[in-house]
């Protein structure tokens, strides 16, 4: 089976476009739709034409082009059946364990709800890719607006069992932030001291910092190791990983470095 093809790109202020292109089928998967025009200038530079979007959550920077892409292509959208109402523009709706396909390759549907109650995460097992929408990021998390924290704990531990060698799509370039943040939380982690450093660098050539890989974040990112004894204590919260998530988060949500 033919080896499938991200192109990556950026758009809006922070946001990632991705399109995920199988060579032997033709077909063309937009994940998310953050500005629509761009979307379809990237394919039509390639030459690709775009065949489904596949959202993973309502929120208008992920959501909000899927009519302009649809009417231009006549694609197929598959979104999140717990955010049904909240996506105007979708033919397919989604739950956990469903199957989504582009050509002969297979995503998993998993629910990873917390940022937003519907949100859900592609992985395709077979390619040892994973589109993660808000809820993971390099070196973070997405901010919990409609879950709960031990909800969004929950979601991360499902990406979290993951294949570690798993490549993860995140749909913004925020890890400078999150670096300057999670060095905070563990400053005497060698993976991530080397993580900061590694950022710092590329993002100082102008170079993105996503993908990243699930075998990294799980050594150096701190929303992913709140079940790591000596952290849940430093947070005080000894024993609870949701509780040590949580205050993590909040230490996050007030960040001001």
């Amino acid at each position: 089976m033919t080896a499938l093809i991200v192109h990556q790109f950026g758009c809006r202020d922070d946001n990632y476009g991705f399109l995920l292109h199988d060579p032997e089928s033709g077909e063309t998967v937009a994940i998310d739709t953050p500005d629509g025009e761009k979307i379809l200038s990237e394919a039509a530079a390639k030459g690709w034409n775009i065949t489904q979007i596949w959202n993973t959550h309502w929120h208008p920077d992920h959501a909000w082009g899927n009519k302009t892409v649809q009417e231009a292509t006549g694609c197929t959208i598959t979104a999140p059946a717990a955010e049904d109402e909240k996506i105007e523009v979708k033919d397919r709706l989604v739950r956990a364990g469903v199957d989504v396909r582009i050509g002969a390759h297979v995503a998993r549907v998993l629910e990873v709800p917390g940022h937003t109650s519907g949100h859900i995460a592609y992985h395709l097992g077979g390619d040892g890719l994973a589109f993660v929408g808000d809820v993971l990021f390099a070196l973070g998390c997405g901010r919990v607006f409609e879950g709960t924290m031990p909800q969004m704990w929950d979601s991360l531990k499902i990406l979290r069992d993951l294949p570690e060698e798993t490549v993860i799509y995140c749909a913004h370039e925020y890890t400078a932030a999150n670096a300057d943040f999670a060095i905070t939380i563990e400053p005497d982690n060698p993976a991530l001291q080397a993580y900061v450093a590694e950022v710092r660098e590329k993002r100082a050539r102008g170079e993105p910092t996503v993908p990243t890989r699930l075998d990294r974040e799980i050594e150096a990112n701190p929303f992913l190791r709140a079940d790591v004894p000596a952290l849940q204590t430093a947070m005080g919260h000894p024993g609870d990983a949701a509780a040590t998530f949580g205050e993590i988060r909040l230490r996050k949500d007030n960040f001001k470095g």
